[in-house]
């Protein structure tokens, strides 16, 4: 069984973890979110600048939270791509410098593959194949995971992901920065109905739409319209149009989702990412589910945003299987899921 630290840095959280297989042995995050919101959105250099300041402070917290020391360690783990690449270099750096010092095997992990081990956290029997819902402020996919390391995207956004979605519209309706809880919030105490916005299907070369693809652009471009029809008439019925939103955007994700776990003949769905924590999304895809069979996992709100612990658990699967990054690896702002295999030396090709 791999004990593994992990150093998640790749957008505004600093993350360090320490997970034993699929056992949580600490989990500590500084947030960067009061530091970013007069500005409405990450600023780059200053969430390295953050992230230099938190990382070794943070190390040493995980470490004496999980009363281990580093000769308990079996290897040192931290997001190299995607992200920023300031802010990811922050952590591999400190990864590397640690598996030197220490004597470590160290592995570079696929951020995207991280979101999908957090369900693992908390459902340590989940086995693949399944589907995973990935909705985050960066990344909207359907992705069919297949084994460790072995992941097949099978629809994505073609433009905004649904978290930058809730951040750009909160930003319309004058609501602060992150979108996504407030919204949430607000929508409770609106009507979901009280206007039609469009879902953003997207057009296939030989007619008809692709049934797992989506777009969340021309929905923000409606809320925009609406907003600027609205507010000069009359007060902005701030709650109604954040519920109509929010509605909107679960049901394009709800719909792709249940179509293609049926049409791949996938019994679970796995959510993973920050907009994973939106209440309406989980009870919506739930109810959902429910008439055809299928399962939905929602990982808790502590692993839906940005955390090393999901980060250290894809590492333990990888380091059981006998893989390890060269310290020469890098960062890289964007890298296929299906391509992390890249990452790693020594594999073993008949676990794959």
């Amino acid at each position: 069984m791999a004990t593994v630290l992990a150093i998640e840095t790749s957008c505004d959280e600093t993350g360090v973890a320490i997970v034993k297989n699929r056992k949580v042995c600490s989990n500590v995050v500084a947030s960067q979110i009061a530091v970013h919101q007069p500005y409405g959105g990450v600023v780059p250099e200053i969430a390295s600048r953050y992230h230099l300041e938190a990382i070794n402070i943070l190390i040493d917290q995980a470490l004496e939270e999980a009363s281990l020391t580093w000769t308990e360690i079996d290897a040192i783990a931290a997001t190299c791509a995607p992200g920023l690449v300031g802010a990811l270099l922050i952590g591999i750096t400190a990864a590397k410098t640690l598996a030197i010092v220490h004597q470590k095997p160290f592995l570079g992990v696929h951020h995207l593959e991280g979101h999908i081990y957090a369900t693992y956290l908390t459902q340590t029997d989940l086995q693949p194949p399944f589907l995973c819902l990935l909705v985050s402020g960066g990344h909207t996919s359907l992705i069919r995971v297949q084994d460790c390391g072995i992941y097949e995207t099978l629809g994505q956004t073609r433009d905004d992901a649904a978290g930058e979605a809730f951040d750009k519209v909160a930003r319309l309706l004058n609501l602060g920065y992150p979108g996504g809880p407030i919204i949430d919030k607000l929508a409770t105490e609106g009507n979901p109905e009280a206007f039609t916005l469009p879902e953003g299907k997207i057009s296939q070369p030989n007619g008809g739409y692709h049934p797992y693809d989506s777009s969340f652009s021309g929905l923000k471009t409606a809320v925009l319209r609406l907003v600027q029809k609205l507010e000069s008439s009359q007060e902005l019925p701030v709650n109604d149009i954040a519920a109509s939103f929010q509605q909107t955007v679960v049901n394009s994700l709800t719909k792709r989702a249940i179509a293609c776990a049926l049409d791949y003949g996938l019994s679970t769905i796995a959510i993973g990412g920050g907009v994973a924590a939106n209440s309406c999304l989980r009870q919506h895809l739930q109810e959902a589910a429910s008439p055809h069979n299928i399962k939905v996992l929602f990982p808790p709100l502590k692993y839906c945003t940005d955390n090393a612990a999901m980060i250290a658990c894809a590492a333990c699967d990888h380091l059981n299987r006998g893989h390890s990054s060269s310290l020469t690896l890098g960062a890289a702002s964007r890298l296929k899921i299906e391509d992390l295999m890249g990452l790693y030396q020594g594999i073993n090709l008949e676990d794959n």
